[in-house]
């Protein structure tokens, strides 16, 4: 499924970024394919991250990046990257990218990068093969060790906090300092912003839903409620879409862990839950309503439920990254709205 606005909002986030470039004399295109886009800050520049200072010298003409989504902010500026991560799981082809990937390069008309296997951690000799001026890694799970070794091969731009905790803004944000194009990705984050809030308005049943994210459930074991803090992406994302985190879920977010666990039978905790979104389909819910006691969730008891494939494209955007918000916004959003209107 694919969103109804995605190819107006990509033209405008392109428009932006290519309408930049072409008032710069600095956009050059790397001799195999990679280009890099005009650059709104001045080098060299310095980003604060968890783990210290990068600084870059010049503007990046051979961009890589590593781990989940990384790409896609360069790509939504119109920067095609000489190497990036390769999709293990959302693929819909086999071809190791997601399909708001796909079209992203076929607007472009770019070829497909070097793309990393990164099946058993980062490939740091193919990475160093594309031979990059910078790396992004502003969304990632990179140890101290995985750091030191990419910062031998070019400047990194690391997770500002911790490991796969990086909101979609700060992906755009440190992401595109890293590329000197900080005030296009500032462009790009309140042209999503806009297309967020005009989707959300159209859905009043949303406002205010205390929303929880199951992860994946064992329906051949329910004897534990297993869940998304607030501190993971996918359930933060609920804030942006007019949903609200119910106070059972914000109170077992404090921790700073990304996923819980509670028995089953305290299910009575997560009576303040409105509606449910998770990974799996029909026969995860009927699971679910025919459970003793998690059928007692006011969510399952009203069949609120929004259930998502985990290994394809619909399941993979709902975790937010700067090109499939626009791709899968509408499905998305139409999903959560039906599913709320069963709360009433």
């Amino acid at each position: 499924m694919r969103s109804k606005r995605f190819l107006a909002v990509a033209a405008a986030a392109v428009a932006v970024a290519l309408g930049m470039t072409a008032c710069s004399s600095d956009s050059s295109e790397t001799a195999d394919g990679g280009s890099a886009g005009s650059g709104s800050s001045s080098f060299p520049v310095t980003i604060e991250h968890a783990f210290g200072t990068t600084t870059i010298d010049a503007k990046p003409e051979r961009v890589a990046t590593v781990a989940w989504a990384n790409h896609e902010v360069p790509l939504a500026l119109g920067v095609v990257p000489v190497g990036m991560a390769a999709a293990t799981f959302g693929d819909d082809n086999g071809n190791g990218m997601l399909p708001w990937v796909e079209e992203k390069l076929d607007e472009l008309g770019a070829k497909p990068p070097v793309l990393f296997d990164e099946t058993d951690g980062i490939d740091f000799e193919a990475v160093s093969d594309t031979n990059p001026d910078v790396i992004l890694a502003a969304y990632s799970g990179l140890t101290q060790e995985d750091y030191d070794t990419l910062s031998e091969i070019a400047p990194v731009v690391a997770y500002p906090e911790g490991p796969w905790a990086t909101s979609w803004r700060d992906v755009i944000k440190f992401n595109s300092m890293g590329l000197g194009m900080e005030s296009e990705g500032q462009e790009l984050i309140s042209t999503i912003e806009k297309e967020i809030a005009d989707e959300v308005a159209s859905h009043p049943q949303l406002a205010g839903k205390a929303t929880m994210f199951l992860t994946h459930v064992d329906t051949a074991d329910l004897s534990q409620v297993s869940f998304y803090t607030a501190n993971d992406t996918r359930a933060a994302f609920f804030e942006d879409l007019g949903l609200s985190t119910p106070k059972s879920v914000a109170d077992a977010s404090t921790g700073g862990e990304f996923s819980k666990k509670v028995s089953a039978e305290r299910v009575d905790v997560f009576d303040d839950v409105e509606l449910i979104v998770t990974y799996g389909d029909q026969a995860l819910v009927d699971a679910l309503k025919a459970d003793p006691l998690l059928s007692q969730m006011p969510a399952v008891a009203n069949n609120s439920i929004v259930f998502l494939n985990g290994t394809g494209p619909m399941g993979t955007a709902a975790n937010p990254t700067p090109l499939a918000i626009s791709w899968v916004l509408g499905d998305y959003v139409d999903l959560l709205a039906g599913a709320a209107g069963k709360s009433e």
